[in-house]
């Protein structure tokens, strides 16, 4: 087995073993600690003991969402960086989230839906239609869908519906109030009915990321190179849109809008295991929900008894991440 090879299994499986230290993080400590024996128990052999109750049916479907929509979001991220070929991209870069947010809206506002289970599936429709509309506008014209075209019609359609959904919050008192709980972004609260609702989806997009790894290896290399290698670029492109907003649409759906973890994560495992989609996407997609987990642990620590969304916490990491990559940028450019 080659050395490099050898290398990256390595890392994957330390990413694995830090994937599941996050998740027994996640089932331990709360507002009630539980000790690891506990929890082990409690998933083992079950049990009626009050420990037993909180892990089995509070902490088990929260820390279950957050590895779905944490791997959903650093692999959604993850293609749309090799989509686009932009390093700070990430999922809100198609409208995907803010199409969700949007679908939310216009649940509570206009078809009297006021239960996250009955949010997925409108948010779903509103990130689908958003980076459907994206895509058509970024495929007009000369040379299709090109990275920069597709991020300048993201941007666009991203400050529209933001003012889609500023009207009609700022006109409805109820859908504000509504709204405001899902947008913060979190993890808590989840049932078993939402996770039902979006693994479907979520399988579905990470299974088909890793079908498109060589293309988008080729694209990182030009589009002519891509062409010359034998692969429709236009195809792999508008594949890679259909693969993130699938999975940012699942995730967004369930815990709201959560910003960092598609820009961050994917960094994060081209450091370890290189630029091979092939070895990044599966390392994203462990990474992740890491990410998630350890953010909303945090969350519900810094300030005992109230908890802070994980949204917020993983804002707070990732910020200082973003400014340190631009600063490398920076200075490698100079």
């Amino acid at each position: 087995m080659a050395r490099p090879t050898r290398r990256r299994i390595v890392w994957l499986a330390g990413c694995l073993v830090m994937l599941l230290f996050a998740v027994l993080l996640s089932l331990a400590i709360g507002s009630r600690l539980v000790e690891p024996g506990a929890v082990v128990q409690a998933l083992v052999h079950g049990g009626t003991s009050n420990d037993a109750q909180v892990v089995r049916s509070l902490r088990v479907p929260r820390t279950v969402v957050g590895v779905l929509a944490g791997a959903a979001l650093a692999v959604a991220g993850t293609v749309m960086q090799g989509v686009t070929r932009n390093p700070i991209a990430e999922p809100g870069i198609l409208g995907v989230s803010q199409g969700a947010s949007t679908g939310v809206v216009f649940a509570i506002a206009f078809f009297g839906v006021h239960t996250l289970a009955g949010y997925v599936w409108f948010a779903f429709a509103g990130a689908a239609l958003a980076a459907a509309a994206v895509y058509a506008v970024a495929a007009g014209g000369r040379n299709g869908a090109s990275p920069v075209k597709l991020a300048l019609s993201g941007a666009a359609m991203n400050a529209f519906l933001a003012a889609v959904v500023s009207a009609i919050v700022t006109t409805n008192a109820r859908a504000l109030d509504e709204f405001r709980f899902w947008q913060v972004g979190s993890i808590d609260g989840q049932s078993s009915d939402v996770i039902g609702r979006i693994w479907p989806f979520v399988l579905t997009g990470l299974v088909l990321s890793m079908v498109l790894a060589r293309g988008l290896d080729a694209l990182a290399l030009g589009d002519d190179a891509a062409k010359g290698l034998g692969h429709n670029v236009s195809l792999v492109r508008a594949s890679g849109a259909v693969v993130a907003t699938v999975l940012t649409g699942a995730a967004v759906a369930a815990v709201g809008p959560i910003a960092f973890t598609g820009l961050a994560v994917p960094h994060i495992a081209r450091a370890l295991v290189g630029t091979g989609h092939q070895w990044v996407l599966p390392t994203a997609a462990v990474l992740g929900p890491v990410m998630i987990l350890v953010s909303d642990v945090l969350g519900r620590i810094v300030f005992p008894p109230s908890e802070v969304p994980v949204a917020v916490m993983t804002a707070l990491l990732g910020v200082p991440f973003l400014i340190a990559l631009v600063r490398r940028r920076t200075v490698a450019a100079s």
